[in-house]
């Protein structure tokens, strides 16, 4: 691994460090800070209270016979009711162990943690850690609310699929679903709202069009849009479902996208959808050129629609014809400060520095030596590509199998790693040396990255609502890449070892009763020696009228 190099101390973290200001909190916030302190050491004291006090009055409440017909009736059992206890007990934990391992697995968190954390905790006066807004705290060092799973946008996948020629014969080839009903039901909604969500007067075919998108059996989609046709046989939308749904190859895709481009009037957005999705069909016949030319006219001819991010189309096409300069250019013109970025943007930017140095580039002559100039631009281009969309490496150095693309991504969460490395890992490897230099970096990209991530190096801080917003675009069958990785909460840890020690305790007192007999009470007498010691020299110490004045109380 080539040496890592560490984040410069900026103005802005000297700045953020002295941003709170004690000053600031009321009495009230005061008050209530001190006695959520100091409930810790007043039920410690108070429960040292309680043992003196039984201590004292051990000898009015008869506690040395009570213990005594204890022992009488412990040493009556029989080893089979130690067996068939510690068994229970090892059962119970082991059946919490599977649910806890469930609902982790399931939902990320510990349900014993989330219940305690939702319940208990306000009944006890906590209050939350200030570790959660600081993870969630802007470049700017100004605090942001955790955002929710509703704030995380999603967005459509410029470079989505078609369903019927290439979603479908998926599933007829494997069983598979590739689409969520969730990710389907946002194209739905896209489609209702971009192709009759502007219309002034609604028409019969627009009706049934509107209820098509809503269907969720595509045969009734399909059936729908036939009958639309029907009622005009110039309905483009109808035309739009069918190419999209019902043809099974490309070249019958393009073919009806163009019925429905004459039939589309001037209606801005059916123009758009059907040059674009017209210019992917040329994209995907080969036609590489053709569908570059597309795109630029379509770039050119509607400037203010950058947020269909038709310019990502443009650069997956560039990087099949091999023209680095007019990526460069394209880049030149979106890689900026003041735009969104993305996952396609920031690993074609490194994919650009890297393609400079990596058919030249060895590990161990960059040990030696230190890196070039052009060497460190290139991994710190990587570094920054990393830090935006973490996921994306490990489908470019094929360390986790690729599915299709969903029509949904989530910016920075693995939806948006696996519909980048779909499309642009053959560029990577086009590229000579480029994965090389991507394994022997990209790790190192979460030295430099403040942990707990509680502020960004290059980009805010990673959102925490990237995973649950991927499980439901991603169909159950993809193992789900999270970041950063969940440690096992303590509950999971806990109950293991509770089944584990219990269920060994149950063995050995059923192999082995008489000895487990002599361990267990030479447990117990060592473990009661301290506090008997302990009780000695109390008496000891304290006169025996002060004990007896206590009794008499």
């Amino acid at each position: 691994m080539i040496p890592l190099f560490t984040a410069q101390p900026s103005v802005k973290n000297m700045e953020d460090a002295t941003s709170s200001n004690p000053q600031s909190l009321g009495f009230t916030d005061k008050l209530k800070s001190w006695l959520s302190w100091s409930w810790t050491y007043i039920c410690a004291v108070w429960f040292a209270m309680v043992l003196t006090m039984i201590y004292v009055l051990r000898s009015p409440l008869k506690l040395q016979d009570t213990l005594t017909s204890a022992s009488v009736f412990l040493n009556t059992l029989t080893p089979k009711f130690y067996v068939a206890l510690t068994g229970t007990s090892s059962l119970i934990s082991g059946l919490i162990l599977i649910f806890e391992w469930w609902y982790f697995r399931k939902y990320g968190t510990s349900f014993i943690e989330q219940v305690s954390v939702s319940h208990l905790r306000p009944l006890l006066g906590g209050v939350e850690s200030s570790s959660t807004t600081g993870l969630f705290s802007s470049v700017n060092g100004d605090a942001e609310p955790r955002p929710s799973v509703s704030e995380c946008k999603v967005w459509r996948n410029p470079l989505n699929l078609f369903r019927g020629a290439e979603y479908s014969r998926y599933t007829w080839v494997t069983g598979k679903e590739p689409l969520t009903y969730y990710d389907m039901n946002l194209s739905a909604q896209d489609h209702q709202t971009f192709f009759t969500g502007d219309t002034q007067q609604i028409k019969a075919e627009d009706t049934v069009m509107q209820k098509a998108w809503r269907e969720r059996n595509p045969q009734a989609r399909i059936r729908a849009a036939y009958q639309a046709i029907e009622m005009n046989h110039e309905c483009a939308a109808a035309y739009v479902l069918l190419a999209e749904e019902e043809a099974t190859t490309i070249t019958e895709a393009e073919r009806l996208f163009k019925q429905a481009l004459r039939s589309a009037g001037k209606d801005i957005n059916l123009l758009v959808y059907i040059k674009r999705r017209l210019a992917m069909c040329a994209r995907k016949l080969g036609r590489i050129k053709e569908a570059v030319k597309m795109m630029r006219d379509l770039m050119k001819e509607f400037p203010l629609l950058g947020m269909l991010n038709i310019h990502e189309n443009l650069l997956e096409a560039l990087l099949e014809l091999q023209a680095y300069a007019d990526v460069q250019a394209v880049l030149a013109k979106y890689d900026d400060i003041s735009l969104p970025k993305s996952a396609t943007i920031c690993y074609t930017s490194a994919l650009l520095k890297a393609r400079a140095v990596s058919e030249k580039f060895s590990p161990e002559a960059a040990s030696r030596r230190g890196l070039s100039t052009a060497e460190m631009n290139a991994v710190e281009a990587i570094h920054r590509a990393v830090e935006f969309n973490p996921h994306v490496p490990k489908y470019l150095l094929e360390m986790k199998s690729l599915i299709l693309p969903p029509e949904h991504i989530l910016k920075r969460g693995d939806s948006e790693a696996v519909a980048y490395a779909f499309f642009h890992l053959q560029h990577w490897k086009r590229a000579e040396g480029a994965l090389n230099l991507l394994h022997c970096t990209w790790e190192g990209t979460f030295r430099i990255i403040p942990y707990p991530l509680e502020k960004g190096h290059l980009f805010y801080p990673y959102p925490g609502c990237t995973e649950t917003a991927d499980r439901e675009l991603l169909p159950t069958f993809h193992e789900v890449s999270v970041y950063p990785k969940k440690e096992l909460p303590f509950f999971i840890l806990f109950t293991a070892g509770l089944c584990s020690f219990t269920a060994m305790l149950a063995m050995l007192t059923h192999q082995f009763p008489e000895l487990m007999g002599v361990f267990v009470k030479a447990f117990f007498s060592t473990l009661f020696t301290p506090l008997g010691f302990f009780a000695d020299k109390m008496e000891s110490f304290m006169p025996s009228s002060f004990w007896h004045q206590l009794t008499r109380i």
